[in-house]
């Protein structure tokens, strides 16, 4: 699926305000658990979570851009995304020095791009 901005969040996911903490919610894939999220942004235009998927791949974290995000539920603190584990683990790698830059988040909109809903 073509997204037209995969950095924004679907208005029916998280819309208003994006007061929301998303910092501690367990990520769900569409095959299962993949991880924590550990930081998140919500600027316009530049929104994601960063997803601590330690126990699943031993000290790793990924970027997941806010369009792949097909719903949050607050009570069970819960993010539910749109793509696999397979899907994630084929991501561009993270690197904690470069995960900010446009060049990065071209990757990785090239990426998630193809899973997103928007």
């Amino acid at each position: 699926m073509a997204s037209e901005n995969i950095w924004t969040y679907r208005s029916d996911v998280y819309g208003g305000d994006q007061t929301l903490d998303l910092i501690g919610f367990d990520v769900e894939a569409t095959d299962g658990k993949i991880g924590l999220v550990e930081e998140e942004s919500t600027m316009a235009d530049d929104s994601y979570v960063v997803v601590d998927i330690g126990f699943w791949v031993f000290d790793k974290k990924i970027v997941l851009p806010a369009g792949t995000i097909t719903r949050i539920d607050p009570p069970e603190r819960k993010i539910y995304v749109g793509c696999t584990k397979k899907e994630i683990e084929d991501a561009p790698e993270f690197n904690v020095t470069t995960y900010k830059e446009a060049g990065y988040h071209e990757r990785l909109g090239g990426h998630y791009g193809r899973f997103s809903t928007i």
